[in-house]
């Protein structure tokens, strides 16, 4: 498959998603800069790898994580060639014991279905549900390779913009973890 780094939003905006078509407005209005790649939904770490080295940025895991009662949730962001293990994570944010949160809660406070979880979905978790976690790691890298909520689309935006302008847009704040080597 050819991958094509495109400057913005997509020239044709027919047959994408409404949340997808949000993530670009957003970015847009907060006057940040991004490329853009589109690809077929990536099941193999070898596509995965394609697209990555396609993007040119550091590519974090998502994940959507909750405490054991579903009253906590919470979106982890590490590197891709980094093990989670969550009893490291756990102390670090005082809580029990996490394991990974259902769809349904996914979809409920991010609108994004498993396979697409990504740090855009936070804009549309605009009762602050969800806790945002990032390894330090993720910080390191001058970009950050995300999807715009869906897992057909990759986007590369400069990882200060990600953290600084968008989070303060969407009202969420951070908290920073160290998580083992990989």
């Amino acid at each position: 498959m050819e991958l094509i780094l495109y400057k913005g939003r997509p020239e044709h905006m027919e047959g994408r998603l409404e949340k997808e078509k949000r993530v670009y407005d957003l970015l847009d209005q907060l006057s940040m800069e991004y490329e853009r790649l589109d690809h077929e939904a990536a099941m193999t770490m070898e596509a995965c790898k394609d697209i990555d080295d396609a993007l040119g940025a550091t590519i974090c895991k998502n994940l959507f994580l909750c405490n054991r009662q579903k009253t906590q949730f919470y979106l982890l962001l590490i590197p891709g060639d980094k093990t989670f293990h969550t009893k490291e994570l756990s102390s670090q944010i005082g809580s029990a014991r996490l394991s990974f949160a259902d769809a349904e809660f996914m979809e409920k406070f991010l609108d994004i279905t498993p396979g697409a979880v990504s740090i855009m979905g936070l804009m549309n978790d605009v009762e602050c549900n969800v806790r945002l976690l990032v390894d330090e790691d993720v910080l390191k890298g001058e970009y950050l390779g995300c999807h715009p909520c869906v897992n057909t689309s990759s986007l590369k935006l400069r990882t200060q913009e990600v953290f600084d302008k968008f989070l303060k847009a969407v009202n969420h704040d951070m908290t920073v973890v160290h998580l083992g080597s990989v």
